[in-house]
């Protein structure tokens, strides 16, 4: 088993119209509109209706951030957009009850299995801007996953 440090947290930056098939097509399906990864960026991905979809497992390396993935568990709930305003679309912590439970539950299971790993926001992984050493919150160059999942997530 590879060593997890980290359990990121992601949103899909989509609608929550798509489910977690229409995610991992997007990943790793060929041709036009399509990342053509040889894996999917999440281990898991949790749909609007709180159903978890377990992508790719564990034991393997996901696309989840760059430069992090060889020590990460990459979770991502649909959504994160707010598409009833003009384009650029945007962000917004648009979970669902359903989601926000269903990544209590996982992530409660991950932390019992990774006691050790912290979890983080995609954003929190931003590069370090400055050059200081210091990722500075104003630095960040993501909003995913939309909130604050480290505050959000510090009981667990």
């Amino acid at each position: 088993m590879r060593k997890i440090e980290k359990i990121v947290v992601h949103c899909t930056a989509g609608s929550q119209k798509q489910s977690a098939t229409d995610i991992i097509r997007y990943h790793t399906g060929k041709g036009k509109n399509c990342l053509g990864w040889s894996a999917p960026g999440y281990h898991f991905i949790v749909e609007p209706s709180g159903k978890i979809v377990n992508t790719w497992p564990v034991e393997k390396i996901s696309n989840g951030v760059k430069g992090h993935n060889s020590t990460i568990i990459n979770v991502a709930w649909i959504g994160g957009l707010d598409l009833s305003k003009p384009m650029p679309y945007p962000s917004v912590d648009n979970r669902t009850p359903e989601q926000k439970a269903a990544l209590v539950k996982l992530l409660t299971e991950l932390k019992t299995e990774f006691p050790v790993a912290q979890i983080v926001g995609h954003r929190d992984l931003s590069p370090d801007l400055n050059g200081n050493g210091v990722i500075d919150p104003w630095e960040r160059i993501k909003d995913c996953p939309c909130f604050d999942a480290i505050l959000e997530y510090a009981g667990l």
